[in-house]
């Protein structure tokens, strides 16, 4: 999984004093799981990622704006289904004092691994995609009759 890392590493370029403390930003995982189908080896990891923030003395927003920043890239679903987003981004507060709180946020995120064998050599690859963009996908919406589907078009990727 690799998600953890990069919002890590987001959260450290946009609040340096958690680069510089490093104990007082704690990420784990919870609520994993494995979405497979059968007749592919790929998957999809889907697990509920903690962020806690230990005695932090700032405004919450500070921490949150970057958050949201980070996933309108790495899991924008969350930004653009409102079903999806109301339950996959949350967080609870304990006020320890004037001056600072612990922060715990909870992100329920997805990352997919396509699985390849090489036909030649047998070499089982496992690649991590990357999220769908807003650019990747064109929607237009068809209101010719009641109860229509909306039409989209999504481009198809070149063979890996």
């Amino acid at each position: 999984m690799i998600k953890p890392a990069s919002l890590r590493a987001a959260l450290e370029t946009a609040l340096p004093e958690l680069a510089a403390n490093p104990d007082r930003l704690v990420l784990y995982i919870d609520q994993g799981r494995i979405d497979q189908r059968a007749g592919s080896l790929s998957f999809e990891y889907r697990y509920r990622l903690n962020v806690v923030l230990l005695d932090y003395p700032h405004h919450a927003s500070t921490v949150i704006v970057p958050i949201v920043a980070w996933l309108m890239s790495h899991q924008p679903d969350i930004a653009l289904n409102p079903e999806i987003g109301e339950q996959a981004f949350v967080f609870e507060a304990e006020i320890l004092n004037h001056d600072s709180m612990d922060l715990a946020l909870r992100l329920l995120l997805t990352e997919r691994v396509l699985v390849a064998t090489d036909p030649d050599t047998g070499a089982t690859t496992a690649t991590h995609l990357d999220e769908p963009t807003l650019d990747d996908v064109t929607w237009q919406l068809v209101f010719v009759q009641p109860n229509t589907a909306p039409d989209w078009t999504e481009p198809h990727p070149e063979p890996v």
